[in-house]
């Protein structure tokens, strides 16, 4: 099998690209795709498309991260466009990326000696003598990205599991929640290699973007869809380090990603009170009945002032889509809205506050009317 050359390829992102990153002190900082590490994965590509234009000529000049040669991204240009042949959604590219980045740092590995005694073989470590294939097969790219895609493929409910789920299902690895890390500089990478394609509905070809409360290929959906009232930091509110979406009361709320619930509690407001089974007020403080989740990269989720306890449990999984909680007024609020919040580096404090609207938008989930 050959992967041929797409016709009419666009390559929207040059050798030296820049992506805005909202740091937590409100200032703008410029970052060259080159700089980037897979030791800072919070920070991902903001990509113009959703994968129209389909994916790069494997053979092209690539562009580099940091950590990954030319060699290495060519063959995750080889995964994105087998995937691409194959009519398998862009979810799946980012999924088959991220396994072969845990089992291979996306290098064609030959027989590892003493550092492995298996016979764990190519850009997946697929085993011979486990049936994906002979040790010539196994080590070219194009097969070993078809068999990964053909076995995911098998799996029941592989669209919606999280990352790791699915790429363990398929590999059966001894290390099940190894591949969750690469999540983030996966997803950059598809939409370096693919036109944005990270940001188009995951389980759709039709490479359009997410929308609502679809789930885009990064993996990333919006919580509810609502205007954005107040917002993050704004010269009138500097120290809201979220943004506020306007709802009725008991409306649906949806984890933005895949992850572990962190947090569940009633938080105590500026009198040390848990109050939060009534409605809340200006100044009372607090924010009421609360959700945190931890997400791949050490992204976390704040979801507060929702009408009643919260659906999910500390240490909980959940997957994006998964509803969590309904809208109230709890805490200080001033009406039924849900407070959303971002933080980098699992930084529960201030310091680790980004702007959710920016960082909502880069991982094709945008909020509010953008949505």
């Amino acid at each position: 099998m050959r992967v041929p050359r797409p016709r009419k390829i666009v390559l929207l992102v040059s050798l030296v690209v820049t992506l805005t990153l909202l740091c937590c002190g409100g200032s703008v900082t410029l970052i060259v795709l080159g700089s980037i590490s897979d030791e800072n994965p919070a920070m991902l590509t903001s990509a113009t498309g959703c994968g129209e234009n389909g994916p790069v000529d494997p053979d092209a000049k690539l562009p580099e991260l940091s950590s990954y040669g030319a060699a290495q991204m060519r063959n995750a240009a080889v995964i994105i466009n087998v995937g691409a042949e194959l009519q398998m959604p862009p979810r799946a590219w980012v999924i088959a990326v991220a396994t072969a980045m845990q089992e291979s740092r996306l290098s064609n590995l030959g027989h590892l000696g003493a550092k492995n005694d298996h016979d764990s073989l190519g850009l997946f470590q697929q085993r011979p003598s486990s049936g994906w294939g002979t040790p010539d097969q196994v080590q070219d790219p194009v097969y070993a990205s078809t068999k990964f895609y053909k076995k995911l493929k098998t799996v029941d409910g592989w669209q919606t599991m999280s990352l790791t789920r699915a790429a363990q299902a398929v590999q059966i690895s001894a290390y099940p929640d190894a591949y969750a890390k690469h999540e983030p500089i996966a997803t950059q990478i598809v939409n370096t290699l693919a036109d944005g394609a990270a940001n188009a509905a995951g389980d759709s070809v039709a490479m359009v973007c997410a929308a609502g409360s679809q789930v885009a290929a990064s993996g990333w959906t919006i919580p509810l869809k609502a205007p954005v009232g107040s917002a993050f930091r704004s010269p009138e509110r500097p120290n809201h380090q979220g943004v506020d979406l306007s709802v009725g009361r008991y409306t649906p709320i949806a984890a933005v990603a895949s992850g572990v619930v962190s947090v569940v509690k009633c938080d105590e407001d500026f009198r040390g009170r848990k109050t939060c089974n009534s409605d809340g007020y200006p100044g009372k403080g607090g924010c009421g009945w609360m959700v945190e989740i931890l997400h791949a990269g050490n992204v976390m989720t704040r979801y507060c002032h929702m009408v009643q306890r919260p659906f999910v449990r500390e240490n909980q999984q959940v997957a994006a889509g998964e509803i969590i909680g309904r809208v109230g007024t709890s805490g200080n609020s001033s009406g039924p809205h849900l407070h959303f919040e971002v933080h980098l580096n699992n930084d529960r404090s201030s310091t680790g506050a980004i702007n959710p609207v920016q960082f909502m938008r880069e991982q094709g989930a945008a909020l509010g009317n953008e949505g």
